[in-house]
């Protein structure tokens, strides 16, 4: 019925009408067809490919990816000198994005495009040295999948390549295919960029012919960056998040507070923290949070004991800071693992400075409020870094006089020669062992309490736990005017005015009081609860009035300081519920110091339960995994210090002379 309908209406359609309705058929058609026109005369602007002109630079740039073993290839850029020719070549391995950290600054010269995180650029530039810089496998430009420092071929690592066998594969390649090198490499870096030196000494490259890790990443667990003797730094989780979410770091740590405390307070846990961050679908994360002890996935990944296996076959330069707020522990970890193989004393070598982490390539004639009256960091980059380098990677030049430790002493502010350090002390060392004992009426001396019994007493309140600077806590972070990297040398009379810290102070000092080395915190405590953190801090108290310097008038000036989760007081792989209200003996290291008191200032010491947000909190209850403690773990904890005859408190001081 409908067509003859249609046939009806067209057999009555004018000639005028019919032609109308085709052109209008005509016109939707050519609506619906592709446009296929060109533009001849309007092209792109944009060139298929662009060529720079660099004949005015004065280095040649060179991007190339280099094949591993396996067939993945890593993002490298080589920078060369122009008209350089048998240079050495100077290498970091990094995470942190190759291409941004040899171009700080656009520029046609090198020591702009170097100067910055991670580059010594004066001693780089000055000695014409060919610069390398690699994405490590799985980051930025390069190919493969990432792990967090990740562990050596073997039971944590079951595929056959890892950051040792990388760093050998490219130096393999790099002193086959760059022409203007002497056939010499050195590997340098901080950091993570410092993990990376320490391995490319497992089963080295015959052309690796010196390393300088500096401030390296050696054991996250006892020291370093994921843990301190058990308490979890918890405000490297942003770290963890941006470096593990994606290649390039394109997910960003986000916070709806102005301040830390309020984050962290929010969240209870710090497992809580990271599910509503979805931090679950991060490898790395799960395998922390699922490993709290010192168990095999920790101790078989620590590198100074995978370097104490090895033999000692490439020189090695390991650079330490005295405030470092980020790897304070593995520099002298590795020293003390490899040092004894250096049986001719020329191998490996320590340099020990007065700075935060990484400060040795920047200026570093201040800490925050503390000056040296010098710039230490050119001081260690021109008379140690660059004739060391030198000596093993410049044809011809000369042995290099450097100390097998070179020491910045504080207080007196002087670098110092050493034939050792004291935590390798052999016979007729200088050094010994003086305990400084907490005593009665909050007094801090050399002399035993001669009382029978003896404690102080606070009270430890999860709610309200003791900020470990003052508030707002500022976020993990170098710019935007972040001063995290100061926080080891801020001013602790924020702490020692609370109630829920203990203070104890010595009597003015008439003769310098000098020490190098790690003060051991000897505690005699006791808690209402059944877990509990313990942070002890050694501190130098400046006199109440400083002429030179005004603002340091009564300042609290941190000589070494540190956390120990009580848990662990039997072992560190075996975490066990303490005795409630018994006084129970707590033995752990503070960090290193080289450090003397002056005459006119005071020692104290600090004693708390919590050092938050840099810290979890401990629930002061005994929970499986404190990751994942509900709010209803969190008690006020009792907690009492012990001075006692039979129970003394003390820290065990390495002290120079009488």
């Amino acid at each position: 019925m409908k067509s003859s309908r249609a046939a009806i209406a067209l057999r009555r359609l004018t000639p005028a009408m019919f032609a109308l309705l085709l052109s209008l058929s005509g016109a939707v058609t050519a609506m619906d067809a592709p446009d296929t026109s060109q533009y001849p005369n309007y092209p792109s602007e944009t060139p298929a490919q662009f060529t720079p002109v660099t004949g005015s630079y004065d280095y040649v740039e060179r991007d190339v990816m280099i094949p591993m073993r396996d067939g993945v290839k890593l993002n490298t850029v080589i920078l060369i000198p122009k008209g350089t020719t048998h240079a050495g070549i100077v290498m970091t391995r990094t995470p942190y994005d190759a291409k941004e950290l040899t171009h700080h600054v656009l520029s046609g010269h090198l020591g702009p495009m170097l100067e910055g995180y991670d580059n010594a650029t004066d001693v780089i530039v000055e000695d014409h040295y060919i610069r390398v810089i690699q994405d490590i496998r799985g980051k930025y430009g390069s190919e493969g999948d990432y792990v967090m420092n990740r562990p050596v071929h073997g039971p944590l690592n079951p595929t056959p390549v890892d950051d040792a066998t990388d760093t050998y594969d490219t130096i393999d390649w790099l002193v086959k295919n760059v022409p203007e090198s002497n056939g010499k490499v050195g590997t340098i870096g901080i950091s993570y960029d410092g993990f990376e030196p320490l391995m490319s000494l497992v089963n080295p490259h015959p052309a690796l012919k010196v390393a300088v890790p500096m401030n390296p990443m050696v054991d996250g667990w006892m020291g370093d960056d994921w843990f301190h003797h058990g308490a979890f730094r918890q405000q490297n989780m942003a770290y963890i998040y941006e470096q593990s979410a994606s290649r390039d770091n394109f997910y960003k740590w986000w916070t709806s507070y102005h301040d830390d405390y309020d984050l962290f307070m929010q969240a209870g846990s710090a497992g809580e923290l990271g599910r509503q961050y979805g931090m679950e679908q991060l490898g790395f994360w799960n395998k922390l949070v699922a490993h709290p002890a010192y168990d095999s996935f920790w101790s078989e990944q620590a590198v100074d004991k995978v370097l104490a296996a090895q033999p000692l076959k490439v020189p090695t330069m390991l650079v330490h800071s005295l405030w470092d707020q980020e790897d304070i522990y593995g520099a002298l970890a590795v020293y003390r693992a490899i040092k004894p193989k250096d049986t001719g004393g020329n191998m490996v070598k320590l340099v020990m400075g007065p700075w935060h982490h990484g400060q040795e390539i920047e200026d570093a004639s201040a800490l925050g409020a503390i000056r040296f009256g010098s710039d230490t960091g050119k001081y260690f980059r021109e008379h140690i870094l660059r004739p060391y380098l030198a000596q093993y990677l410049k044809d011809g030049a000369p042995k290099a006089d450097i100390a097998p430790v070179t020491a910045y002493q504080t207080g007196t502010n002087q670098w110092q020669r050493l034939s050792h350090w004291p935590l390798a002390c052999e016979d007729g060392c200088k050094t010994k062992s003086r305990a400084l004992y907490l005593q009665p009426d909050n007094k801090l001396g050399f002399s035993a309490p001669a009382t029978g019994a003896g404690y102080d007493e606070y009270i430890s309140d999860p709610a309200h736990p003791v900020s470990f600077r003052a508030r707002p806590s500022q976020p993990i972070g170098y710019d935007n005017g972040l001063t995290w990297s100061q926080w080891l040398v801020d001013d602790q009379r924020e702490a020692s005015g609370r109630t829920d810290v203990v203070t104890y102070v010595s009597d003015v000092l008439t003769q310098p009081l000098t020490i190098a080395g790690a003060p051991m915190v000897h505690l005699v405590a006791s808690t209402s609860g059944t877990d509990s953190d313990w942070v002890v801090k050694l501190i130098d108290v400046y006199p109440d009035q400083v002429s030179e310097q005004p603002e340091m008038g009564g300042y609290q000036l941190a000589v070494a300081m540190d956390i120990f989760r009580g848990r662990y007081r039997e072992g560190f792989d075996t975490p066990k519920p303490l005795a409630a209200n018994q006084p129970l003996a707590y033995r752990f290291e503070l960090p290193n110091a080289n450090h003397v008191f002056l005459p006119g200032h005071r020692v104290m010491v600090q004693v708390q339960s919590s050092w938050f947000p840099l810290y979890d909190r401990n629930p002061q209850t005994f929970v499986p995994n404190i990751f994942w403690a509900k709010p209803g773990d969190y008690q006020k904890a009792t907690q009492r210090i012990y001075h006692a005859a039979d129970e003394a408190s003390y820290i065990a001081l390495p002290v120079i002379g009488d």
